[in-house]
């Protein structure tokens, strides 16, 4: 299944480094993000953006994760001439890393 189908994303930029939070839906699934939605995973998801290291962020209390991915913006915004220069779509992106289903789940 996509990530997309358990959590929703927000992301935000400072000079060439990006930040993307994943916050679970539902509290019961973030046991799941913690272990399928790894610094490595992410990092191998945006191979050929992701130029730095992602370091990743847990906040149990809300049910959600933070990567801080560093050289993702091409250079930052003032010196990227992409049409994504804040980096907004790689949340998107991030939500369709594919995980497993949690066992015994029927619920959607």
């Amino acid at each position: 299944m996509k990530l997309r189908e358990i959590a929703h994303s927000r992301t935000g930029d400072k000079g060439n480094i990006s930040n993307i939070s994943v916050i679970a839906y539902r509290a019961e699934n973030y046991r799941l993000l913690l272990a399928q939605v790894t610094s490595e995973r992410v990092k191998a998801h945006f191979a050929g953006v992701v130029e730095g290291e992602v370091t990743r962020f847990e906040l149990p209390n809300i049910a959600a994760l933070n990567f801080v991915m560093a050289g993702a913006l091409g250079g930052g915004v003032t010196r990227s001439l992409a049409l994504d220069a804040h980096g907004k779509s790689l949340s998107s992106a991030l939500l369709d890393l594919e995980i497993d289903e949690p066992l015994g789940d029927t619920s959607s």
